[in-house]
């Protein structure tokens, strides 16, 4: 597979990023550290390049809201200008993927998903939705970087006005950047204030600039966003979740409306009644050491689950992560152990998020 980079690759290069492969995209890992960058982004503003997520627009036939079929959310629940996080399944309720929906009219919607299943979800939309309903992929055109944290509003407000203040939580807005009309949402993936900018591709470099002429931002690579999105106990997809798992599992049935109909909700219903095979779990080791992706979780001598994401804390300054144990699994005290060849880590299960001081709300 060809490397892909988007529109910034060059302007990671003079940061001195250093960049690696995901999914096709060779995007930056870090620039002055993953921690420092983690704590940067907890008490200042932190940008993200994260262009290589996908989007759709999608026009829909008035009073045949098709896209209710295939998304867990209810978006005739949505309020105009809102955005909700849910789930595209197959029959077996296993995750397709987790996706962002926008929500712009009744029957105007963008849809951000993940990046390696673009073209997987572009045709499941188009197969689903009703044929009178158009879908475009808008991602060859729309670039979208983040900025994060809790100075993160002061610095937008410099450059897009007052009128930043009104988004609240999981909203968004048309507003003027570069002399386009561009959208700036408010959700967020590091537990702190932050807001997305979606623009065209060739504009991105000059705004991307801009916001780094304030002192009070500095780029952030995809390590600290992993290590962000981890103490506020968010998944990632295919390594928390993916096609194998589903969302009662993974303790995120919240974000499924069982008072509607759509595909996998047959499977997730008898999932909620009989429980699953496997729940997802959080833990906080007892001291700096961390496991990482595959690492065995054992409870007296017994094999009982397996890590799907874990890291060190900067914010906590010891080890965190989540997997999945076993149902009926016998946790002494909540007290597991973390195995991978010759390396045992204690810790103990709690809930998630591990992080509780964030200030994405405010």
């Amino acid at each position: 597979m060809d490397t892909k980079k988007t529109p910034l690759f060059n302007e990671h290069n003079k940061l001195g990023a250093r960049c690696a492969s995901f999914g096709g995209w060779l995007m930056p890992i870090q620039y002055k550290g993953i921690i420092a960058e983690h704590i940067w982004t907890r008490s200042s503003a932190s940008l993200f390049d994260i262009c290589h997520m996908g989007e759709f627009k999608l026009k829909l036939r008035p009073g045949e809201n098709s896209l209710e079929k295939i998304l867990t959310i209810n978006l005739s629940k949505m309020p105009a200008m809102s955005c909700r996080y849910g789930f595209m399944l197959n029959d077996d309720g296993g995750i397709i993927d987790d996706v962002i929906i926008y929500k712009e009219k009744e029957d105007e919607f963008m849809l951000v998903v993940n990046a390696a299943t673009t073209a997987g979800d572009f045709t499941h939309i188009s197969q689903y939705i009703d044929a009178n309903a158009r879908i475009e992929d808008i991602s060859p055109d729309t670039c979208k970087i983040d900025l994060q944290g809790p100075l993160s509003r002061e610095v937008l407000e410099v450059i897009v006005g007052e009128d930043i203040n009104k988004l609240r939580y999981y909203t968004f807005g048309f507003f003027q950047l570069l002399g386009q009309r561009c959208i700036i949402s408010r959700t967020g993936y590091t537990g702190e204030l932050g807001y997305e900018l979606y623009i065209s591709k060739d504009k991105v470099i000059e705004l991307w600039e801009l916001l780094l002429k304030d002192k009070r931002v500095e780029p952030a690579g995809l390590g600290a966003r992993d290590t962000l999105r981890l103490e506020v106990g968010y998944p990632l997809y295919g390594a928390d979740i993916d096609l194998n798992r589903n969302p009662i599992e993974a303790g995120l049935g919240s974000f499924v409306d069982f008072e509607k109909d759509f595909k996998g909700r047959t499977s997730l219903e008898k999932f909620r009644t009989a429980g699953t095979a496997e729940k997802m779990i959080g833990f906080i080791t007892k001291s700096r050491r961390a496991p990482r992706h595959n690492y065995k979780i054992y409870n007296n001598d017994n094999q009982i689950g397996i890590v799907t994401s874990g890291s060190f804390s900067p914010s906590l300054s010891c080890g965190i992560g989540m997997g999945y144990v076993k149902k009926g699994a016998n946790i002494d005290g909540n007290q597991i152990l973390l195995i991978e060849g010759n390396v045992e880590i204690e810790a103990q299960i709690t809930k998630r998020p591990f992080y509780k001081s964030g200030t994405a709300r405010i």
